[in-house]
């Protein structure tokens, strides 16, 4: 990883990058037209490393409560801090927005990304049963908050 970690707000020419990098990270990844509908309502930020290309995440904020939507690294970058660096540039300007609180959900079953989150300082309050499909099924979603501060 190079120092010259940037990010910039997503634009629609970003599209088909942005699904390359979803598409390859997750078995259900979020479809072209959830995209489109986010950046009409939601901030969503890419991450470079030097010129490539190597995440995303989405924000949403309502008076003062944060919610991450997805956050996503692309899968030959993780390892490296960086989904870390995204999460703390996204709650910075989660916070810059009047976010005081942030929440997100996860699958039960990412504990890559629940440990992410827990470094950061958040806190499991919660559960949704069969909140994601899966294969052959559904899977529970753990719910976790976090006090955001400057």
């Amino acid at each position: 990883m190079s120092d010259a970690v940037s990010f910039r707000r997503m634009t629609e020419a970003d599209l088909d990058a942005v699904l390359k990098i979803e598409f390859a990270a997750y078995t259900h990844p979020w479809t072209r037209g959830i995209f489109l509908d986010g950046l009409k309502s939601y901030e969503i930020w890419l991450m470079f490393d030097g010129q490539q290309q190597v995440g995303h995440g989405v924000l949403n904020v309502i008076i003062d409560e944060a919610h991450l939507l997805n956050i996503t690294v692309k899968p030959e970058n993780q390892g490296r801090g960086l989904g870390l660096k995204l999460l703390e540039r996204l709650m910075s300007r989660a916070y810059e927005l009047g976010g005081r609180e942030c929440f997100l959900e996860l699958r039960a079953s990412n504990q890559s990304a629940y440990r992410l989150y827990e470094r950061y300082g958040f806190n499991e309050i919660g559960k949704r049963r069969d909140y994601y499909p899966m294969a052959g099924g559904r899977e529970d979603a753990l719910v976790m908050a976090c006090t955001l501060f400057e």
